[in-house]
């Protein structure tokens, strides 16, 4: 169970690129984050990302209408048909061509996709069967010029509108019709995005990028009448027949929307039950207009970026906008003209993290400038900080209280207050430095900083925001900095190859340098204080007793980190461990293994004693991102070097994706700098307190890691005698012990939650009494994960107060082996106090307002105040009895 670590969920990345869409309920959007899809639930304020995992980034999704199929399409073409609810993987499949946009119809039984200029359909695979062909081609159409841009099917599921660059739209069929042609709406002179059905059917809407919206209906015959009432023979037809097909449609109707020369039309959406258009603007501006009049309703300025994608629920009352230069996802209600949500990642990479003291909230700081706090539950951010004008290169939690500290590149060191959520100590040198490095002592009363500079540690008293120390001595950067756990000591690592320990209350400044063979990278203490571990550029972990500063320990983690190769490398990954190293360390809460993430998309999880690698967790396996392929691909080498390196921007289809104001490939306003793409690493790991689970920080965003024991089967001291069903036999005889005893050696969470709720209030203090030893921690365990997700407080209560009152004095004597376990259970008990303070508080208000009432009816007072506590009593007494 050590190193049963799963993905969990990705914070920090919103939303990247492709197609953002609704739920059929309208409760959830799904974003696509990389090459992974994650889902905002609005209603229950909550987030998760799916643990499967596209070849490339995402470019396309569709849902199924009865959200049971996920179709993710990456941008290669590759694509997985996903059981929705379950998150699986059920088929994969290779539509070859890149995808723009791909849709179910209406009734789930077809799948439209584009194809280049040409439009397939296929059958939806079945959910429920394994097939070994799953994917059926029904039918392929042509008649665009040029590539296909969107597909829109009508409410019946008999047809479908394609758009193209070749400035027209096509109407065609799903089934061959007699006598049918396929119809081409021309007369737009820019190219076509989108195309519409209204709610009866006898209305399309065109849009071109430019802003013009054209509406088509049937044309008048010689008498007068509409086509669409009769068919070729002279028939009248109904609504119900396929009358869509003998149409002949013409322009009723043209608007234009008066746009910047520079401004175009990216994305357009259509409610039909409301006949609502929404259209998207490169300038970050988004407009509503009722049709078929095209009279403006609503029009906001949402981003600062081109609206990506945008996305309209059932209800027609949600609005959800994608921007993916900022990596902004927003959910807006245009009646009340409120956020519904309004989510932004980093704007560059993720550079460091930090778990507050009860694991509830993670903060994040990037190159960007600003610093995010994360919580950890939802996955949402809830407050940002902007005042730091460069890069933030390191933050921190105190210990104890609602304080958040960071230093940052612009030679400052930020203290934040978590509960008014404002700076309220700014800590600087006495000349301008860069600050590489943080650490803050476990009474949050004094924070240290390195620098880059000057070499120097500055060390600050929080309460009056002075300079108390400067320590000297390392000859290069300070690359990292911790406190120890008793507070009295200070490590220091350094790019001049050495760590010191600095006695911060002692008189002598004296320190003996531990020497590495390489440039330190990272340290991290021990939980007791006991040891240290340094992280070097080698590769190598070396481990240190603190008294007497021996090396008692060393891993070579080379081997173990070097996978993945970038574009211009000329090896394979297995000959490329060179250039891989560690740069973050964390110990677990029981001090047994380290955690170790660097210059790699492998995270490597160590046996400190044994030192043997427990477990590698691969951060991504996205073939976007550099680093992550292990093998050369012949494929892609031309004579100008591998195709992935060259810059092609100026090959864009579009006038507006070939223009640059910069110089020729220059990215992120370095004139010097050329084509870039980012790297598959890791910048920052941390374990959470709890020890349930732990963070990185890294290219794709915050990536959660969480320990799933309903999964897992981990039996401990298992015989051929016990089974569930021999489990069920004795407790259902009432002998509760040893049904938890089974149930715990068993090792199914299933089965412990209920042996657990069985067992009467009555009798928790005598079983807590004869449970055995080796079953307590387990059991404090359980009793905390269940304190999270149960309404059963007083219980969850009576057990934890029962097992600390039988066994405290020897958990006391083991507390740094069971540490993770009492930080849980603080955790959980901690949000019960919160929680019902905020309801007594809700309740005496409520109450106190009732009585207020009464009184001012049956006095006739009109402020309503009460002149004694009597009376208040003699009042709500009366009130009770009426009721």
């Amino acid at each position: 169970m050590k190193a049963n670590y799963e993905f969990s969920n990705l914070c920090g990345t919103v939303y990247r690129q492709g197609n953002i869409l609704f739920t059929p309920d309208g409760n959830s959007i799904l974003s696509p984050v990389g090459n992974r899809v994650s889902v905002f639930d609005l209603v229950k304020n909550t987030s998760r990302t799916f643990s499967f995992e596209n070849r490339k980034n995402i470019s396309v999704l569709a849902l199924s209408p009865n959200s049971r199929l996920l179709l993710s399409i990456d941008s290669d073409g590759r694509a997985l048909l996903v059981n929705y609810r379950r998150g699986t993987v059920l088929h994969h499949f290779n539509f070859r061509v890149p995808v723009v946009d791909a849709q179910f119809s209406p009734d789930g039984a077809y799948i439209s996709v584009t194809h280049g200029s040409h439009v397939q359909l296929w059958r939806t695979p079945n959910h429920l069967l394994r097939e070994f062909a799953p994917f059926e081609l029904h039918r392929e159409y042509t008649g665009h010029h040029d590539a296909v841009l969107s597909i829109t099917w009508s409410a019946d599921s008999k047809y479908f509108l394609t758009t193209g660059r070749d400035m027209t739209a096509r109407l065609y069929t799903v089934d061959p019709v007699e006598g049918f042609r396929p119809r081409t709406f021309a007369g737009h002179r820019d190219p076509v995005i989108q195309a519409f059905f209204s709610a009866d059917n006898k209305t399309i809407y065109t849009v071109s990028d430019h802003g013009a919206i054209f509406t088509w209906r049937a044309k008048a015959d010689e008498n007068g009448k509409d086509d669409d009432a009769m068919s070729e023979d002279g028939t009248s037809l109904t609504l119900a027949e396929p009358i869509l097909a003998h149409v002949r449609w013409g322009i009723a109707e043209k608007h234009f929307h008066n746009m910047d020369h520079h401004t175009l039309i990216v994305s357009a959406a259509f409610h039909s039950p409301s006949d609502l258009l929404v259209l998207g603007l490169s300038s970050g501006v988004f407009g509503l207009w009722e049709m078929p009049s095209f009279t403006p309703l609503h029009m906001l300025n949402v981003s600062q970026e081109r609206i990506s994608s945008l996305a309209i629920n059932a209800s027609g009352e949600w609005l959800a906008f994608g921007a993916a230069k900022l990596g902004q996802l927003l959910v807006w209600e245009w009646q009340s003209e409120s956020y519904v949500l309004k989510q932004q990642g980093h704007y560059f990479n993720m550079n460091t993290l930090s778990y507050s003291h009860d694991g509830q909230h993670v903060a994040t700081g990037g190159e960007d400038g600003k610093v995010k706090v994360w919580n950890a539950s939802s996955g949402f951010c809830f407050v940002t900080f902007s005042e730091h004008t460069s890069s933030v290169s390191s933050v921190e939690f105190a210990r104890q209280g609602q304080v958040l500290f960071s230093a940052s590149l612009d030679g400052t060191v930020r203290a934040f207050d978590l509960v008014r959520y404002r700076n309220f100590r700014v800590f600087t040198s006495p000349t301008p430095v860069q600050f590489s490095s943080l650490a803050v002592d476990p009474s949050g009363e004094v924070v240290a900083a390195g620098s880059q500079d000057n070499f120097e540690i500055y060390m600050w008293s929080v309460q009056t925001g002075k300079l108390l120390d400067v320590f000297t001595g390392h000859e290069g950067p300070v690359a990292t900095l911790a406190f120890s756990p008793t507070g009295n000591q200070l490590a220091s690592g350094s790019w001049d190859g050495s760590v010191r320990l600095w006695d911060l209350y002692g008189r002598s400044r004296a320190v003996e340098p531990l020497q590495m063979g390489a440039n330190v990278l990272a340290v991290a203490y021990r939980p007791d204080g006991k040891e240290l571990a340094v992280a070097t550029l080698d590769g190598q972990l070396t481990f240190f007793h603190v008294e007497d500063g021996k090396q008692v320990g060393l891993i070579e983690g080379r081997k173990d980190i070097s996978g993945g190769r970038k574009t211009d490398d000329r090896t394979t990954a297995a000959n490329n461990s060179g250039s891989k190293h560690f740069n973050s360390l964390a110990y677990t809460a029981d001090g047994q293994n380290v955690l170790a993430g660097g210059n790699s998309k492998y995270v490597c999880l160590y046996d400190v004693r044994e030192r043997v690698l427990l477990a590698k967790f691969q951060i991504s396996q996205n073939l976007s991102l550099d680093g992550t392929e292990e093998f050369l691909d012949s494929r892609k080498v031309t004579e100008a070097g591998n195709i992935d390196g060259i810059d092609r921007q100026g090959e864009a289809s579009d006038l507006e994706d070939r223009l640059n104001p910069r110089l020729p490939g220059a990215q992120r306003g370095d004139m010097g700098k050329r084509r870039y793409r980012q790297e598959a690493r890791t910048m920052c790991i941390r374990f959470s307190p709890t020890g349930r689970s732990w963070a990185a920080a890294s290219t794709e965003g915050l990536l959660i890691y969480s320990t799933d024991e309903s999964i897992a089967f981990d039996p401990f001291d298992l015989d051929i005698d016990l089974t569930p069903q021999s489990l069920l036999e004795v407790l259902a005889q009432h002998e509760y012990l040893k049904a938890l005893v089974m149930a715990f050696r068993l090792n199914e969470k299933p089965l412990i939650q209920r042996v657990y709720e069985s067992i009467p209030p009555s009798d928790v203090r005598l079983l807590a009494r004869q449970l055995p030893m080796v079953y307590v921690p387990a059991m404090l365990r359980f009793v905390a994960d269940h304190i999270e997700r149960s309404p059963h407080m007083e219980f969850d209560l009576v057990w934890v107060n029962a097992l600390l009152a039988a066994h405290g004095r020897e958990l006391r004597d083991h507390s740094n082996e069971y540490a993770s376990v009492f930080r849980a259970m603080h955790k959980g008990i901690s949000d019960f106090e919160r929680m019902i303070g905020k309801l007594c508080d809700d309740n005496m208000f409520s109450l106190q307002y009732i009585i207020d009432q009464s009184h001012a009816k049956n006095t006739g007072h009109p402020n309503g105040k009460v002149p004694s506590l009597d009376m208040e009593i003699e009042v709500a007494s009366e009130v009770s009895a009426s009721a």
